[in-house]
């Protein structure tokens, strides 16, 4: 059995790819999850990501993130967004439901209701987050998808 890994370690591989990405609204977001590198981020990047995401915080390899192993998901994206986040960026000011987090909680994830999150539950949901955040409704996210709107 894998031990649970600590949400610092997973933390620093995060801040590793986001030390060159340039500060404010969506930054973060999109230095994290745009694999490729082309300032998008696709449905497709999204559910590799999040089974990146998944396998690092599933520490029995049962596919499934029971209490404890969200418990330290939550914490480490906590941990994640109060260091990376630009005040008032992100955290449901001007955001309400379209913050990328709010995407990742367990009450959002868990389809059936038992408590715990499946590896097919987390990767299933890539289509309505990207969707979520997505503002312009093109199908990808960048940066012009996060901030408020023009006018605002």
């Amino acid at each position: 059995m894998r031990k649970l890994i600590a949400p610092t370690a997973v933390l620093l591989v995060l801040e590793c790819s986001v030390a060159l990405a340039s500060p404010g609204p969506g930054a973060h977001f999109i230095e994290n999850w745009d694999l490729d590198g082309n300032g998008q981020v696709t449905v497709e990047e999204a559910r590799e990501r999040r089974g990146d995401v998944f396998a690092s915080f599933d520490a029995n390899e049962d596919d499934i993130l029971d209490a404890e192993e969200y418990e330290l998901f939550d914490e480490a994206r906590a941990l994640d967004q109060a260091e990376n986040e630009p005040q008032g960026q992100g955290r449901g000011h001007g955001w309400g439901n379209r913050n990328p987090a709010n995407g990742m909680r367990l009450e959002v994830n868990d389809n059936d209701g038992d408590g715990k999150v499946s590896k097919s539950e987390f990767l299933g949901n890539a289509d309505a987050w990207i969707e979520m955040i997505d503002r312009n409704g093109d199908g990808v996210v960048t940066r012009a998808d996060f901030g408020p709107r023009k006018g605002q």
